[in-house]
């Protein structure tokens, strides 16, 4: 019987910001949800796109579904980055 070696690399194990992401690459679980489930992007394109499996992309579908807890902090942190860099864009420079 084959063993299932699955290639998703938790956000604790991450070296991309912390963020869940499919192993050998730079493609984020995040990344792939949005793709797919957000912007309506069939999974085989996506696969196709980042010279990906197909059975990657369902498993990073997959991750994202079975672990909320672990995406909501990846969203969070996503949001303050933002509202951040919005803050620093605002920012007027002092009257010199």
């Amino acid at each position: 019987m084959a063993t299932q070696q699955y290639r998703i690399v938790s956000a604790e194990d991450s070296e991309l910001h912390g963020e869940p992401h499919i192993e050998g690459s730079r493609i984020t679980v995040r990344d792939v949800y949005g793709r797919v489930e957000q912007r309506g992007l069939a999974p085989d394109r996506v696969a196709e796109r980042y010279n990906l499996d197909i059975a990657d992309i369902y498993e990073a579908l997959a991750y994202y579904h079975n672990n909320p807890e672990e995406m909501r902090q990846v969203e969070k942190r996503h949001e303050r980055a933002a509202a951040e860099a919005r803050e620093r864009l605002s920012l007027t420079p002092p009257d010199a």
